[in-house]
Formats: structure tokens, sequence, C-alpha cells
């Protein structure tokens, strides 16, 4: 089985995430600053899981059938970004699988908040890969719920002057029917992938 195998299911779920981005967007209306050359997500590492990869590689692979200088640029960019941060990056550089232990969690904090992500067209200030970026990126923006703050989480950018009723109001649910964990399982079933990583040791391979 291929290494960026991806369940079918996940079809469904990119569907459901992109529905509820868009009821979130649809209701929160003057509240959301994010617009085509806002790239203030896009800034500082993040974790995603190994669904999250597969479709990144799905993505790159689709790309470079489209246009190979676009992903070849999009691959530099990502190797660039291996070859700066694998000196401290918190967790296994070679695999690129990050750490989950706590002692690890003040090192994360730390690591590359500054570092822009490879699939990031450095002039438009535009996504390279939008159509397959992870879940994260699928939710920035609107409110969310941040389970380890018990708290909604929302961009700095946006609800400015929002009370907590009205932030509240345009939460965005983005997999109501939990159907990631089971993708995820099968995805390890049929891969071995497990763990969390970073985009641009994802498309660095």
């Amino acid at each position: 089985m291929p290494r960026n195998y991806l369940p079918a299911g996940d079809q469904a779920l990119v569907q459901i995430m992109d529905a509820a981005l868009a009821d979130s967007v649809r209701r929160s209306g003057k509240w959301l600053a994010c617009k085509p050359g806002c790239s203030q997500c896009c800034v500082g590492v993040f974790a995603i899981n190994q669904l999250d990869a597969a479709r990144l590689s799905h993505g790159l692979a689709a790309l470079e059938a489209q246009d190979p200088e676009r992903a070849a640029r999009v691959r530099a960019r990502s190797r660039d970004a291996v070859a700066r941060l694998s000196s401290t990056f918190p967790g296994d550089p070679a695999s690129g699988v990050l750490d989950q232990s706590k002692e690890m969690h003040d090192r994360w904090n730390d690591f590359a908040n500054d570092e822009p992500c490879p699939a990031l067209h450095p002039e438009k200030g535009t996504c390279e890969l939008y159509e397959f970026r992870p879940r994260p990126c699928r939710s920035f923006g609107p409110p969310v719920m941040d389970e380890s703050e018990n708290d909604l989480a929302v961009c700095e950018l946006c609800f400015d002057g929002a009370t907590d009723e009205e932030t509240a109001q345009c939460e965005m649910h983005p997999d109501p029917n939990n159907l990631e964990p089971a993708l995820l399982k099968e995805l390890e079933a049929a891969t071995g992938a497990a763990g969390e990583t970073i985009i641009a040791w994802v498309l660095a391979r």
C-alpha cells in the first residue's frame, strides 16, 4: 500500500469541513477578516495528523502533473525549511514525526513561530495547495473550540470588538459527525503512518 494512501472517506470529510466553514463565514459577516492575500495563519508551524499529510501529498502530486515548475518551487521551499529547522525539531527529524512527550512541550512552543508555510506563495500570499490543505487550515479564522483550553479560539484579526455572545454565535464545527478518527485508523492500518508532523516535512519528501 503506498504511503500516501488516502481513505476514500476523506472526500466526504473535506466536503463537510468546507460546508461548515462556509456556514460560519455566512454567520460571521463583518467580523471575519479573512481574504485572499491575508497570510496571518500561514506563518508559524503547527501540528498536522497523517490524514492531513496524505492529503497534502496528493495535492503536491496533482500540482506536479499540472505545473511541474510551481510544484518544484513548493518542494524546494519545503526542503529549505527542513534544512533550517532540523537541528531544533521537537521530534525525529529523519521521519518528521513530532515527540508527544510532556518534556517536549516547551520546545514545541518555541519552535519555528516565524516560519512561513512552504505552500504559501511568497509574493501573492495565497496557498499553492489550497484544495488539499490540512484540517487546521480549513478552520483558521472562525471561532473553533479549543478542547485543551475549553474555550473558543479565534484569529486575532477577526471578531475585533465582538462580544463573547456574538463570537459564540458564529462557532464553526469542522467535523460534527466525528469522521476523522476512523479515517486516521484506516490510514494507519493501511500504511503504518502514525503520529503528528508538520507541513514542511511532508512536502519535502
